[in-house]
């Protein structure tokens, strides 16, 4: 193998290493915010269940469904 062919095998290597470690880096980013989206959905789902509990309880009075004084 010549210097130049091990320089460039060298180099290359250096790149793939680099390149392994973006994709584990990424990975983790991934994973880390498939978690938060998944607490999230959980946090909304229950504030929409919340909303549909205190609606079902809400009774409106006669006085909302009258107009305001200046009509």
């Amino acid at each position: 193998m010549t210097d130049g062919t091990l320089q460039r095998l060298i180099e290359l290597e250096i790149r793939l290493s680099h390149h392994e470690r973006m994709a584990e880096d990424m990975s983790e980013v991934l994973a880390r915010q498939t978690r938060t989206i998944d607490v999230l959905t959980a946090q909304v789902g229950r504030l929409q269940e919340r909303l549909r509990d205190m609606a079902a309880g809400w009774q409106g009075s006669p006085q909302d469904d009258k107009p305001p004084p200046h009509y």
